[in-house]
């Protein structure tokens, strides 16, 4: 690969090889420079001028994606050094004094690239190698360049010609602030500026396994509770959908794993993981693969991730201070809930009359807690006197409540 100074390089090659094919064709004294088209004084002298230069840099589209420099997990270590690939975009002018002067000398000039369509490797170290002159005696850009490593490069460098419409040619010029003279457009291709940055290789792999799997992930369709009940925490969830069973494989609850107690291609039973909090929980199913490489399982297809309400469970109160007389009550009630909520949750305390009345019902937001393990107290003010229906609700969950006349379980209820 090259370095940062191929691009200086290439330029101060076509220089030479321009400057030695005018040289053999016998074109006269001819000034051959790489410079900028304003930079060019001719019309004092009216000197006869060949110049090279180079207008654009745009990457190169067979190997820009070749890969980006890569560090390793901790940002620090430089893993690979991709080259940057880049395109040369030149501008071949001729500068003449006399009628036909400056069309003669680009004709040359043209013909020297065109039989020259790539830069051989002789010809680079030949144009960028001080050879017998002494280093000191060269300038110091030359000096410099020599250690471009042009010449290493994986890939030679080709010269093909440009075709420059007279909108562009226009633009160009307009940019540059000179007045236009007889060019013709080329691109060489291409530099590979590599870094030199040390890396650290990962070791060869030392076998290579192919496998071949059919792409069938799984989906779910419901979640619902194997008693057919709200979902609580001490609930058996059942998860039904389509290619569901595969070997090995995962139930992932609320984002931890789950036990696996039943399971076909349409249907998996599985236990409800231990600590998640009450509120909008999900539930996704992950096909793994074994590979032997190592004997642990990979990750391989997941399904949707269907969303489910874990449901608090009430667990009681106590009211602070006792009801007592026959005026509404205003104290406060110390909550039990199953499962015990997070401090950053939003609790809330709902009460509705068995029997009509007015009011009906009331809901009561509990106090802010400066923890998880601290008691759920919730005020509770000008409360009539009598019989309620009682929910716990934790971030838009409610506790389920029976209202079935069959059931033993009717309620739960609680007298104020």
């Amino acid at each position: 690969m090259s370095n940062a100074l191929g691009l200086a390089a290439v330029t101060a090659v076509l220089r030479d090889l321009l400057n030695n094919g005018l040289i053999d064709a016998s074109v006269g004294d001819v000034t051959v420079s790489a410079l900028a088209p304003d930079k060019i004084t001719v019309d004092n002298g009216d000197s006869t001028q060949l110049n090279v230069f180079l207008y654009q840099v745009t990457p190169n589209q067979g190997w820009r994606n070749v890969g980006l420099p890569s560090v390793d997990a901790a940002g620090t270590a430089r893993l690979s050094n991709p080259p940057l690939a880049l395109d040369l975009h030149y501008l071949l002018t001729a500068y003449g004094a006399a009628e036909f002067e400056a069309e003669i000398l680009l004709g040359y000039a043209m013909q020297v690239m065109h039989e020259n369509p790539v830069l051989t490797r002789a010809s680079i170290r030949n144009s960028l190698s001080p050879g017998p002159v002494a280093g000191g005696i060269l300038p110091p850009a030359l000096q410099t360049l020599t250690a471009a490593e042009l010449a290493d490069q994986i890939e030679q460098i080709k010269i093909v010609p440009q075709a420059l419409s007279t909108e562009e040619i226009s633009r160009l010029w307009t940019a540059f602030g000179a007045h236009y003279r007889p060019t013709a457009g080329y691109q060489a291709s291409v530099v590979l500026i590599e870094g030199r940055k040390a890396t650290r290789p990962a070791l060869p792999v030392r076998v290579r396994q192919l496998f071949a799997v059919p792409l069938l992930d799984p989906h779910v369709d419901t979640v619902t509770a194997q008693d057919g009940k709200p979902i609580v925490a001490s609930s058996t969830l059942v998860a039904e959908g389509e290619r569901l069973l595969h070997v090995p494989m995962e139930v992932v609850v609320g984002g931890l794993p789950a036990t696996i107690a039943e399971r076909s291609d349409t249907r998996l039973v599985v236990s409800m993981p231990a600590g998640l909090p009450a509120g909008v929980q999900s539930l996704q199913v992950k096909h793994q693969f074994d590979f032997d490489t190592p004997d642990e399982p990979h990750r391989g297809l997941e399904s949707n991730v269907v969303a489910f309400v874990l449901h608090p469970v009430f667990g009681g109160l106590t009211l602070n201070p006792a009801p007592s007389g026959t005026g509404p009550y205003t104290g406060q009630a110390r909550v039990t809930v199953d499962p015990v909520p997070a401090r950053a949750q939003r609790i809330a305390l709902l009460l509705n009359r068995t029997t009509p009345a007015t009011p009906s019902s009331y809901a009561f937001t509990a106090n802010r807690r400066a923890s998880d393990a601290a008691p759920v107290l919730v005020p509770i003010r000008n409360v009539a006197r009598g019989e309620y229906f009682v929910r716990i609700q934790v971030d838009g969950a409610e506790s389920p409540l029976d209202l079935d006349p069959a059931s033993s379980g009717f309620g739960p209820k609680v007298t104020i």
